[in-house]
């Protein structure tokens, strides 16, 4: 298998992880606040990602990679889980949707300022049908946006695509398991003491649901997701295996039908369709 292969499945591994994961904070944000949930997460994930680095012996970054890791840090651990939590506050998960149909035109964009990736004009193209396929279909089934929840997801999908982009050049050298360990140790003092000031006076209405939630995105949206997808940006390139991020709605529907016996339509079928070609599409020209 060649690296650009490998680099798709890691990446496609990776979008099918986070697919659970605005849900999944949708669920956990009717019992835990924002800030002690973005605290939490990260805390728990930080837990972990120590007795890795510890497990395996990795070696510390050097001091050039403190700042990149920051980056990451601040865009993907902190950043995106603390704004999505406080968007979700206002509006639904279905509408967020629109959302992360711009986050692979933001990881591309970043690709290119940070890792100096050329991308060919037709991925521009294909890249801006994919999204405005997927926020098109996200809008026809969510509800009504606000101000502030809309600000909120935008903010949320700038500071996450530029955190998929440093991590992706830094997996280069470091490999993707590290960098978004070092990540979560090296927020892990302040995600804890966030968590610690933010904590809620009691659990005992806290349903099994929610605290489900509150695993899955502490495990697999945070670390489990980030060690196939950084490891797919890195080996596949940055832009193109970020589209792959555009058939992460389509995942989330697909396991609602399985898990929760939602119908499919016959128009998600069709949108699906044609985003496998702008991602197919993407990647030809992506280089």
């Amino acid at each position: 298998m060649d690296k650009t292969t490998d680099g798709w499945i890691s990446g496609l591994l990776g979008v099918i992880i986070f697919s659970g994961s605005l849900p999944a904070t949708r669920v956990a944000v009717a019992a835990f606040e924002p800030i002690f949930l973005t605290g939490m997460r990260a805390t728990i994930a930080g837990v972990l990602a120590a007795a890795l680095i510890a497990l395996f012996r990795v070696s510390l970054p050097r001091a050039a990679d403190l700042l990149p890791l920051a980056v990451v840090s601040l865009g993907v651990v902190m950043g995106f889980p603390l704004l999505t939590a406080l968007a979700l506050q206002h509006i639904g998960a279905a509408h967020s949707i629109v959302f992360i149909g711009m986050l692979p035109l933001a990881t591309a964009a970043f690709g290119v300022v940070r890792a100096g990736e050329r991308p060919r004009p037709l991925f521009w193209l294909f890249s801006g049908l994919g999204s405005a396929l997927v926020a098109g279909f996200a809008l026809t089934r969510s509800g009504g946006s606000t101000l502030a929840g809309d600000g909120l997801m935008l903010a949320a999908v700038l500071v996450c695509g530029l955190g998929y982009a440093e991590g992706a050049k830094l997996s280069r050298r470091l490999g993707g398991w590290q960098v978004i360990s070092w990540a979560l140790v090296l927020s892990l003092p302040v995600m804890g003491a966030l968590a610690a000031w933010a904590w809620p006076p009691s659990f005992a209405a806290v349903t099994t649901a929610e605290w489900v939630s509150l695993a899955y995105v502490s495990l697999f949206s945070m670390l489990i997701g980030f060690v196939f997808w950084y490891r797919g940006l890195a080996l596949g390139g940055i832009g193109a295996v970020g589209q792959l991020q555009l058939l992460q709605p389509f995942f989330g529907l697909t396991l609602a039908a399985t898990l929760l016996g939602e119908p499919v339509s016959a128009a998600m079928i069709a949108v699906t369709v044609a985003v496998v070609a702008c991602v197919a599409g993407a990647k030809r020209y992506a280089g």
